[in-house]
């Protein structure tokens, strides 16, 4: 459960990004991003911001990236605080081309781009996680060489990590991994829409989850159980 009021905790500071936890003392650790991308023609980066959940300070911590170019969803479940960001820095809300259900939630008068195997013109690929109805759940996640970006399927909050593990793959997706998806990929940071990233031998953090995901399923699943308890 998230409380009354928000309260801005940064976390994930690198070069060219940020992310904050709006709500630091609730259980899902629910973290939003922003990088900013080089735009030659103008005299400040673009910046892009990634499942926001609004907080006052987060316009601050977007400034000093650059001028917020779009809000992108990067998850059906995760729209948030989108359209309110978006409304508020006049700027588009970007859902993939093949995600569906989510432009409702949005609202009429947010202005919707869709996009494809790229996100625009930022240098991310936008890599198809999951896309399945059982159980309902359409995600896309974000990667340019150096920073990997999963919304929901890998997650660093207590319920998703297993046993010495930094990054956790989804309680629901720990026997079907997006291993297809994530596999293989060689990023210096992996940033999730739960918890704060992974800046240090990140790629070996993505394989260890991956790989580990069936095998540590069972102690996962009993230390939930054990913390859902009342005794």
């Amino acid at each position: 459960m998230k409380g009354d009021e928000p309260d801005l905790h940064e976390i994930d500071r690198y070069d060219s990004g940020v992310g904050w936890i709006a709500y630091p003392d609730e259980v899902m650790e629910r973290a939003s991003h922003a990088f900013a991308v080089a735009n030659e023609e103008a005299d400040e980066d673009d910046v892009w911001v990634v499942d926001p959940v609004d907080a006052p300070g987060v316009d601050d911590l977007l400034d000093e990236l650059g001028t917020v170019a779009g809000v992108v969803i990067g998850l059906d479940r995760h729209v948030r605080d989108s359209a309110a960001v978006a409304e508020r820095h006049d700027v588009p809300v970007y859902v993939a081309e093949w995600m569906t259900g989510v432009t409702e939630d949005l609202g009429p008068d947010v202005e919707i781009e869709r996009f494809g195997s790229r996100l625009a013109d930022t240098g991310f690929e936008a890599i198809r996680i999951r896309d399945s109805s059982l159980p309902p759940w359409q995600e896309v996640g974000f990667f340019d060489g150096e920073t990997l970006i999963v919304p929901e399927s890998l997650g660093s909050g207590s319920y998703f990590r297993g046993d010495r593990e930094r990054l956790g793959v989804h309680p629901m997706l720990r026997i079907t991994p997006p291993t297809s998806a994530l596999s293989g990929l060689d990023p210096e940071r992996v940033l999730v829409g739960h918890g704060v990233g992974v800046h240090e031998r990140a790629a070996v953090a993505l394989e260890d989850a991956l790989s580990d995901s069936r095998r540590k399923a069972p102690g996962l699943y009993a230390k939930t159980l054990a913390s859902a308890l009342p005794f």
